[in-house]
């Protein structure tokens, strides 16, 4: 899944970045009150098929030492299809790292950082966009919410790939679908954080019966990396980040230029991609001198 998504979302296009300050909302699992870096939101997807969640609290900010990120998304659950219903599933590494919460993403918490669950589609037929009735999108909701009240996490992402509506017999994707969904979702979990990943039918069908979800997300943002784009959802800047960028692959002028234009047009969010092992401090230096006047410090 790793190299196709790359593939994919990496598209080299030199185009600028931007964004200012913007307030984390939601609660975080018994999170203690964490001092916050002025400037805009950072937020980080990781492969937990390939790296460790605790990688995203081993960057800080020269000088008070604050955090570099604010959000950390654990990369990916599914929504899988038996044959009648759609369902969540975990593959192991997924399983796992909800397994030891105390080790993987307690300690992330503790650093103030929010740590969302990520939901991808899994070539089944299963989509955001396709659940056939109400009560369906309602059910699986409640799995959603189950998951994040189970293992204490921060809230839920949702990313439309991958889906491939229409196989195992699956419907294609319907106007009502995802806007009964997000609003279950929202009713059941009222303090946590959805975002919007923004691509796919479902990110095409926010509204429905003359009522939208965009504003229901906390947060949404650009899925393409090394571009800009001004993505659905919130109506508020400072809950956007049109700028993506893959750590260590979207070039570091690129980067530069894109947390820039965050800052200059007043986005109050900056997204990157597959954060590893090894220490990036350099290269996330050259976005966090934009975003906050700052480099960054590797813990280890």
């Amino acid at each position: 899944m790793g190299q196709e998504l790359i593939r994919r979302r990496t598209v080299l296009s030199l185009i600028g970045a931007a964004a200012t300050g913007a307030t984390l909302t939601g609660t975080a699992a018994a999170a203690p009150t964490k001092a916050r870096k002025t400037g805009p939101l950072s937020v980080v997807y990781i492969e937990v098929n390939n790296h460790s969640m605790l990688n995203a609290g081993k960057y800080v900010l020269t000088g008070a030492g604050e955090q570099v990120f604010d959000i950390a998304v654990i990369f990916a659950a599914n929504i899988n299809y038996d044959g009648t219903k759609a369902y969540l599933h975990f593959n192991e590494n997924v399983q796992n790292v909800l397994d030891n919460v105390a080790t993987q993403v307690r300690p992330l918490q503790q650093k103030g950082i929010k740590v969302l669950l990520s939901i991808l589609g899994n070539h089944q037929g299963a989509g955001f966009a396709n659940f056939p009735n109400q009560a369906a999108a309602n059910a699986f909701a409640q799995e959603l919410a189950d998951a994040v009240n189970r293992y204490g996490l921060d809230g839920i992402d949702f990313d439309d790939e991958y889906a491939e509506y229409g196989v195992n017999g699956t419907g294609q994707p319907n106007a009502s679908s995802f806007f009964y969904l997000v609003s279950a979702l929202r009713q059941k979990l009222p303090n946590k954080l959805i975002t919007l990943y923004d691509i796919g039918p479902s990110a095409e069908r926010l509204s429905y019966n003359g009522q939208s979800i965009a504003n229901t997300f906390n947060y949404a943002w650009n899925p393409y990396y090394g571009t800009w784009s001004v993505p659905r959802g919130p109506s508020a800047k400072s809950r956007l980040s049109p700028a993506a960028v893959h750590i260590n692959s979207t070039s570091a002028s690129t980067t530069a230029s894109l947390a820039t234009r965050t800052v200059n047009e007043g986005y109050g969010v900056f997204l990157t991609y597959n954060l590893g092992s090894v220490n990036s401090s350099s290269y996330i230096s050259g976005f966090t001198k934009k975003l906050y006047g700052r480099n960054t410090i590797y813990t280890g």
